[in-house]
């Protein structure tokens, strides 16, 4: 399902001015050296005068998608590593029952840790039987799927999930998944291996077909009528029949003396919030509450209007996000005086490399909805306010240029989420 965003557009050159101006008030105390203070100074006029005209061709519809892009605070700098892709640009791959694109190392370079995969399958149609050489997290964004999978000690573990759902499958182990009714079901597929590629899967069908007959007919114990009716080439992505109910297939798969001890799906659905605010909520899903899972941590954030994910930093992983509704924009300070600012919509992806401080702000006038997703067994972060402080006074004034009181005036422990 695609979630609609009714946040209206800003206009490029107010909006930039407006931020301009409040980011140089804030952070004048905060910044020293006369060469920096000049380069801002020389951005923000030439803002306002003809430097930013543009008389050769643009692609406007991105730049109205992009401003922070086109129109940089000027506290951007440096040359960085991208921080921002969206599946809209990639190679959709449709099938009868279905379609996937992913964004990979290939197409986001920075992203060495994580590859993403969105797929569709419609009302009983088949992800296939497979498996691969990454571990696999996903989170629902619509609908209903039943998936599968068998654990090497011959149990199997089968369950349905809905949006807002989790499931994590470790490496090698076989799996599938399947589009319940009534429209079957949309998901993003994160794995734990930037060059991943959805195309690359271990495929049942690929299997048999690249395989010698007689081989498969000792190994199943059938007779060559049978065994030619077995696939001859890979199916993938292919339509099916609704399966009949959960407690059908789970007796049909050998029942509770066949059942995996291990959860691979997690409720996040119905998961209290483990921070709430009056900027808005996150639900942090680790293996601290998601055992089977020990590869991929994230909170699922949502932010209100004018909120702002505050400034922190992940110290033991980079962050791969996806934004699933809303408006944000982001500034990645990569140290050495770099950092740059992107904006975000639905369907993007932002990363962050590993320990580089950053923020998230809803930009406009919906709830923003993203994943941060980190490669790491606990989901960990580091808040500026929190770190501030916890140190002497004395000596935060000396850093900051701030007096006592100002400095009490920073919130005192981990909000992770502010109101605007």
């Amino acid at each position: 399902m695609r979630h609609q965003n009714n946040g209206k557009g800003t206009a490029i050159d107010q909006s930039r001015r407006n931020f301009v101006s409040r980011a140089a008030l804030a952070t004048a105390a905060m910044v020293g050296g006369a060469t920096f203070a000049q380069e801002r100074n020389n951005t923000r006029q030439a803002e306002g005068d003809h430097s930013f005209s543009n008389p050769g061709p643009e692609n406007k519809p991105l730049l109205d998608v992009n401003p922070s892009s086109n129109v940089p605070p000027p506290t951007d700098h440096g040359n960085v590593e991208p921080i921002w892709y969206s599946f809209d640009l990639t190679h959709k791959r449709v099938q009868e029952g279905g379609w996937t694109n992913q964004v990979t190392q290939r197409e986001l370079p920075s992203s060495k840790d994580i590859a993403g995969v969105r797929m569709r399958l419609t009302a009983g149609s088949y992800r296939e039987l497979h498996w691969h050489t990454a571990n696999e997290w996903a989170y629902m964004f619509y609908g209903n799927a039943r998936i599968t999978c068998l654990n090497p000690d011959g149990t199997i573990f089968i369950d349905d999930i809905s949006q807002g759902d989790l499931w994590f499958f470790p490496t090698g182990f076989p799996h599938s998944i399947q589009g319940l009714g009534p429209d079957g079901c949309e998901f993003l597929l994160v794995f734990d291996d930037g060059m991943f590629s959805e195309d690359d899967t271990f495929l049942l069908s690929d299997w048999v077909a690249h395989t010698p007959p007689e081989v498969l007919a000792k190994n199943f114990g059938l007779d060559r009528s049978a065994i030619a009716k077995l696939p001859t080439g890979e199916l993938y992505i292919f339509p099916g029949s609704v399966p009949p109910s959960l407690a059908q297939d789970r007796a049909a798969a050998g029942g509770g003396s066949a059942e995996s001890s291990v959860a691979y799906t997690f409720k996040a659905s119905t998961m209290v919030p483990s921070k709430k605010t009056p900027g808005g909520e996150v639900r942090v899903v680790d293996s601290r509450n998601f055992p089977a899972d020990k590869a991929i941590a994230t909170g699922i954030v949502t932010l209100k209007p004018g909120g702002m994910r505050e400034l922190h930093w992940h110290p033991t992983s980079s962050e791969w996000q996806f934004y699933v509704a809303g408006k944000a924009r982001m500034t990645v300070f990569f140290s050495q005086g770099n950092a740059r600012t992107m904006d975000f919509n639905a369907n993007d992806v932002g990363f962050i490399p590993q320990v580089c401080g950053h923020y998230i702000e809803n930009t406009g006038n919906t709830d923003l909805v993203f994943l941060e997703i980190l490669k790491a067994d606990l989901f960990v972060d580091v808040s500026l306010n929190d770190w501030i402080r916890h140190l002497p006074p004395q000596m935060t004034s000396a850093h900051l240029n701030l007096d006592d009181t100002q400095i009490k005036k920073i919130p005192a422990e981990k909000l992770g989420l502010i109101a605007g």
